[in-house]
């Protein structure tokens, strides 16, 4: 994979100025050190710089934004890509480096890579590695990186004072803000000039830096069960959904890391999270998760006003905890086999 990419950014670098000064970050659970299973998936940011910009709001989540330039960007070949509105367009910045990459990866010798086929509403251009004796899929995720304030909408989240600390949700605050080419399937007409913020690298750290005292899961300090407890919610809703494909397709892993971040608010202390005490922490995040499926109410962890659950989906949150339950009273039987 890092051969890959390597290759590729250096391609995307030279071919087009407008993504010259490309990044690569690594974002997602192989990443946080939460991957379950085999180590097949891998998401793969390519952060740009963009001088300041002006976000609007395209609904009431607090999540979706139309971008576009306060005054002309010193990189002028940014404007190509500025729809008849004075927006942004995310459709035309993937297509571009949709182009590059397909290009690209005929010339890249050592492994058999192609570019799979576009996913409607999907901000991820996957890349298949043929790996014998299995196929690695990469998702490389365009990013706009911008150094400005967070959004009014983000005000009243990350609620980790008690939890990280006052001076941690400051210190965060002030990083730069990511938006990703993710289309809002709310609007009526799909234009695809629509960017969703991204916290990504935020909750990198959250996991990986995860105690309430500094010693948390260090060498020489005590240890925690948190990853332990997300591995084994992602299991469960990785095999609930190989299981029932058609009813639970529109959960993802993100639903169940938020309400684990949730829980590590709800319960702040290292001393709440014992290595030994896995099975009852695990329990008690899988209660709390449970609790938002029957109330169709899981708050987006950065943007309290964004909820998760779409009221419209009611039977499906109520399909997903009732699978949940059985497995509960059954001792998890999908975990053996």
């Amino acid at each position: 994979v890092n051969q890959v990419i390597s290759h590729l950014v250096q391609a995307i670098r030279s071919k087009d100025g407008c993504f010259s000064s490309i990044e690569r970050q690594s974002a997602g659970s192989y990443y946080e050190h939460v991957k379950i299973s085999e180590p097949n998936e891998f998401d793969i940011m390519l952060v740009m710089p963009v001088p300041r910009i002006q976000l609007d709001e395209s609904d009431d989540t607090g999540a979706y934004y139309y971008v576009s330039f306060k005054r002309n960007p010193k990189e002028k070949c940014l404007l190509k890509f500025v729809d008849e509105d004075g927006k942004l367009s995310a459709f035309k910045m993937l297509e571009a480096l949709r182009k590059i990459i397909k290009q690209e990866v005929k010339n890249i010798k050592d492994e058999e890579v192609t570019v799979a086929r576009k996913k409607a509403g999907s901000p991820a251009i996957t890349l298949q590695i043929k790996n014998p004796p299995s196929e690695i899929s990469v998702d490389i995720i365009l990013t706009l990186e911008v150094q400005q304030s967070w959004p009014l909408s983000t005000q009243d989240g990350l609620k980790i004072g008690q939890w990280l600390g006052t001076k941690a949700r400051r210190d965060f605050r002030f990083r730069s803000l990511y938006l990703v080419a993710k289309q809002n399937k709310r609007e009526k007409v799909l234009r695809g000039n629509t960017w969703r913020i991204s916290f990504s690298h935020i909750e990198k750290d959250m996991i990986n830096n995860h105690g309430n005292s500094k010693t948390c899961c260090e060498s020489d300090g005590p240890k925690c069960c948190r990853k332990g407890c997300l591995k084994l919610l992602k299991y469960l809703l990785e095999q609930l959904k190989m299981k029932h494909p058609k009813e639970l397709e529109k959960f993802c892993s993100y639903h169940v890391k938020t309400a684990f971040l949730h829980s590590c608010v709800t319960w702040p202390n290292d001393s709440d999270w014992h290595l030994g005490d896995l099975d009852h922490c695990f329990q008690q995040c899988l209660g709390f998760f449970v609790d938002c499926l029957q109330k169709s109410q899981l708050p987006h962890f950065f943007i309290p006003q964004y909820n998760l659950l779409s009221l419209e989906d009611k039977a499906r949150h109520h399909f997903l905890s009732r699978q949940i339950s059985h497995q509960w009273n059954n001792r998890f039987p999908v975990f053996n086999e």
